[in-house]
């Protein structure tokens, strides 16, 4: 079994600068490097294929992934799925295929919007996963939620070519 990352990182640091072994174990730390690249690009490119495959539209949020990667909690988990990589790959891909990737406005409250009654929590922080409608009673699953008004929004822009707003209204392009 290899090394992982963070070991052949730490065995790096206390090599003496300059020296052959220092040198050795550079190597090894990039090699290791350029294997978890290659898989998760791999993963990437596969996973972009196989959803351009089997669907004629995909809608994705258009999210500011630069300014998500400021939140220092989140960041390093943000800049190892490749968020901006995938999109570029479905685009590319949806355009090869003759398929359709449909953006939705980064302000549109996919995961604040009740998917049944359509009404919109005033706010609605990341740490709550799970929330209860107050208008219709619905109990929804935070992520599935969105994914569902996401998708939602996404055929409304494609039937009717307009964009859509915050508040819900459709407003010409």
């Amino acid at each position: 079994m290899g090394l992982t990352d963070s070991v052949a990182q730490r065995r790096l640091a206390k090599k003496k600068k300059g020296s052959k072994n220092r040198d050795k174990e550079r190597l090894k730390v990039a090699r290791i490097q350029a294997k978890i690249a290659d898989r998760r690009q791999d993963f990437l490119y596969k996973l972009s294929t196989r959803l351009i495959n089997e669907n004629q539209v995909i809608a994705v949020e258009s999210l500011q992934v630069k300014n998500m990667i400021r939140n220092h909690h989140l960041a390093k988990s943000i800049a190892d799925v490749g968020w901006g990589e995938f999109v570029r790959q479905l685009e590319y891909k949806a355009e090869w295929y003759g398929r359709t990737v449909v953006k939705i406005d980064k302000f549109y409250p996919a995961s604040k919007r009740c998917f049944d009654c359509g009404h919109i929590m005033p706010k609605m922080p990341l740490s709550v996963r799970h929330c209860t409608c107050p208008e219709c009673g619905e109990n929804h699953d935070r992520d599935v939620n969105a994914a569902q008004n996401i998708l939602a929004a996404g055929l409304a822009v494609l039937a009717c070519g307009e964009a859509i707003r915050p508040a819900g209204k459709l407003t010409s392009q």
